[in-house]
C-alpha cells in the first residue's frame, strides 16, 4: 500500500510526469477509437478526495467526443421508477469511446445507504446485483476500471474549510458533503461493506491514497495506462492544403458589426 505520509510530490516534478501520462493518454484515446473498444473507468471515493481533479486531468486533452465525463445528478421521479441500474446503462460507452463516471451506481451503496435516501431491501438488492451487472459489462467485452479514493479525516476537514473560505470553489460544498464529516464511520462502514461484496475479479476495486493530491492524480493515470492494453496507432496523415487565389469577394464594412469591446485594452 502506497505510504500516505509520503513527502508532497514537488510542482516541477508533478508537472513534468503528468504532461507524460497525459500524452500516454492521447495514445490510449486513439488505440480505443481505432480499435472501437469501451472503456468505463469509476471513480468513487470521499467528498474533498480528489476524485474531479484527477478526472479533470485525464481529460484534459482527449477528444471529447471519444472520452465523455458523466456526473449524474439526483435521481428524477420517472427514474426512480426505473431498475436501478437503468439509468446508467444509456450512458455506458459504444464501440470506440471512454466513459468516466464521476460517482457511478455505487452512489446506493454510499450516500443513499447512509442517508437513508433507499430502503435497507434496496441496499441489500443492489450489493447483490452490482456484480451479476459488473460481471456482464466485462462478458460483453467492455473495459471496466473501478478506483475508490481514499483521503484521512484532518485532510477532508482542511480541503472543505478552505473551499468554505474560496469564493470560486465554495460551490463545491454542499449540506450534504458537510454532514459526512459527523457520519465518518458510517460512510467508513459503508465502504468496507461495498468492498467485500463488490470486489471481484473481473473488476477489482483499485484504492487511491489521496492526502497528496499530484501523487493521487499521477498513481491513478499511470495505474489506468498500465491495466489497458493499447498499443500507438499510426495517426492519420494530414496536410495543410495551399489557400486558393482570390476570386474578388469583398467583406462587409467592419462597421455593420457589433464587437466585442476591448476589456484587454483597459488592464
Amino acid at each position: 500500500m502506497a505510504d500516505s505520509r509520503a513527502a508532497v510530490l514537488p510542482r516541477k516534478v508533478y508537472e513534468r510526469e503528468l504532461l507524460r501520462l497525459q500524452t500516454e493518454l492521447v495514445k490510449l484515446q486513439e488505440w480505443v477509437r481505432a480499435t472501437g473498444a469501451r472503456l468505463v473507468v469509476v471513480f468513487e471515493g470521499r467528498d474533498a478526495a480528489g476524485k474531479g481533479g484527477t478526472i479533470k486531468r485525464v481529460a484534459e486533452h482527449l477528444n471529447p467526443r471519444v472520452a465523455r465525463i458523466v456526473a449524474l445528478p439526483k435521481p428524477t421521479d420517472r427514474e426512480r421508477g426505473q431498475w436501478y441500474f437503468q439509468r446508467y446503462v444509456e450512458h455506458l460507452p459504444a464501440a470506440g469511446e471512454i466513459v468516466l463516471f464521476d460517482r457511478s451506481w455505487y452512489n446506493r451503496a454510499g450516500v443513499e445507504h447512509v442517508m437513508g435516501f433507499c430502503t435497507q431491501e434496496e441496499y441489500q438488492r443492489f450489493l447483490r446485483q452490482c456484480p451479476v451487472f459488473e460481471r456482464m459489462l466485462v462478458e460483453d467485452g467492455m473495459l471496466l476500471r473501478k478506483y475508490w479514493f481514499s483521503v484521512s479525516d484532518t485532510e477532508q476537514q482542511d480541503r472543505f474549510r478552505r473551499r468554505l473560505e474560496d469564493p470560486l470553489r465554495r460551490w463545491k460544498l454542499s449540506p450534504m458533503d458537510l454532514e459526512s464529516i459527523t457520519r465518518w464511520e458510517a460512510y467508513s462502514r459503508a465502504k468496507d461493506d461495498m468492498l467485500v461484496h463488490t470486489d471481484i475479479g473481473e473488476a477489482p476495486w483499485y484504492v487511491v491514497e489521496s492526502d497528496d493530491k499530484r501523487r493521487a492524480r499521477l498513481n491513478t493515470i499511470a495505474h489506468l495506462l498500465a491495466s489497458v492494453p493499447y498499443e500507438e496507432t499510426a495517426p492519420q496523415v494530414l496536410r495543410l492544403p495551399r489557400r486558393p487565389p482570390s476570386t474578388g469577394y469583398e467583406r462587409p464594412p467592419r462597421s455593420l458589426q457589433t464587437y466585442v469591446p476591448d476589456h484587454a485594452a483597459s488592464l
